[in-house]
């Protein structure tokens, strides 16, 4: 019989893992927000992720639950698992990938590094983080932000004030976390996948370069780095894996600092943007690593398939016309390059597909990427 996953949201990691799914002989099914997502393809039913009802329906069809994004509620998850639903990466590691206070009181309880922080009620409290750390600092929400969002670099007590008041307004409570400001040279991010029987696998560190919050570009594997950087990243991305029992990718963002310092930024339990590459430039992807994981099955090699690989999103989308408009363009005068569109429409600021380019030449390598993206650009 063939073996079901089930994967909550639609859009484009989900779309991204039919193809995989495919080749393993997998079924896969998506429930998606709403008709005509990235997912279309493989979206069997469409309706409200929060609501458990929906949820149970979806799942109970399937052998294996797993996600396109970490928004799913807690209550949900757990309703599912008294149920016998297999879940991964189920709701006690997907907790530290939804709640930011979280994932520091966790990264601090395995003793890996991170900016020094703090959870700030109030406008007194963000005050007095502000004077013991240069007067600049980062504030985020806890909770539902992504590329840029939720995210805001403060130099006065006050300059959250906003944020403070919605969480009044909320009732429920609760608190910011304040960052110091690092004074990072570049930041990195470390893949790693694990399946429920504990093996786990790493891919090489990588590079990532963002633009207004947004990842822009990938290069793979991280130029110039280190070797005991780069083995630092993998320990630190190891360490998170193991301590919080993650199935499935995990993908670990990273500051590193001209001095040698490697820091903690965020982590994602799923499939993850600096992950692209892997596509075209790994012996196995990341979504097909995705499944194996979750499903359990041995892992596949993560070896680059060439010296470098360069990923650039497209972030955007032509002004006037589709992005399929511009493939036939694109292919002449990039052979070389792999464009991989997310079946959605062009909006500013909104990914929209990305290119992979590998090579032997990292300047011809980066250089015919950005090209090629520019295609798809106006």
């Amino acid at each position: 019989m063939t073996v079901r996953v089930g994967v909550v949201g639609g859009g484009q990691l989900a779309r991204m893992m039919i193809a995989p799914a495919v080749e393993l002989g997998v079924e896969i099914r998506v429930l998606a927000e709403e008709p005509g997502m990235s997912a279309a393809l493989a979206a069997t039913a469409v309706g409200d992720y929060r609501d458990i009802e929906t949820v149970r329906a979806f799942a109970k069809d399937v052998d294996v639950l797993t996600f396109d994004h970490e928004h799913v509620p807690q209550d949900v998850l757990r309703a599912l698992i008294a149920d016998g639903v297999a879940v991964h990466p189920g709701p006690d590691a997907l907790q530290y990938a939804q709640d930011k206070l979280a994932m520091r009181r966790k990264v601090a309880e395995l003793g890996l590094p991170q900016p020094d922080w703090a959870e700030v009620a109030d406008a007194e409290a963000l005050g007095a983080f502000l004077a013991s750390h240069g007067s600049r600092a980062v504030v985020k929400t806890p909770r539902g932000g992504y590329d840029g969002k939720g995210v805001r670099v403060v130099g006065a007590a006050t300059d959250a004030d906003d944020w403070f008041a919605a969480l009044a307004e909320d009732g429920r409570g609760g608190a910011l976390l304040v960052e110091e400001l690092v004074d990072f040279d570049r930041e990195l991010a470390a893949q790693v996948a694990r399946r429920p029987s504990g093996e786990l696998v790493a891919y090489p560190v990588v590079e990532t370069v963002q633009r207004g919050g947004v990842c822009a570009e990938v290069v793979a594997p991280a130029a110039g780095l280190a070797p005991e950087v780069a083995a630092e990243a993998t320990r630190i991305a190891t360490g998170v894996a193991h301590g919080v029992g993650v199935t499935g990718m995990l993908a670990v963002e990273l500051f590193a600092t001209a001095s040698g310092r490697v820091l903690v930024n965020e982590f994602a339990m799923r499939p993850h943007n600096s992950g692209h590459w892997t596509q075209d430039g790994a012996v196995t992807s990341q979504f097909e690593q995705h499944l194996r994981a979750v499903l359990d099955l041995p892992l596949g090699d993560t070896a680059a398939r060439a010296p470098w690989t360069v990923m650039i999103n497209v972030l955007g989308g032509p002004v006037a016309g589709s992005l399929d408009e511009r493939f036939a363009a694109a292919m002449a005068a990039h052979p070389d390059a792999k464009v991989h569109a997310y079946g959605k429409a062009p909006r500013p600021g909104r990914k929209v597909g990305h290119v992979n380019v590998s090579g032997s030449d990292l300047d011809a390598v980066r250089a015919d990427a950005a090209a090629a993206a520019s295609f798809f650009l106006d």
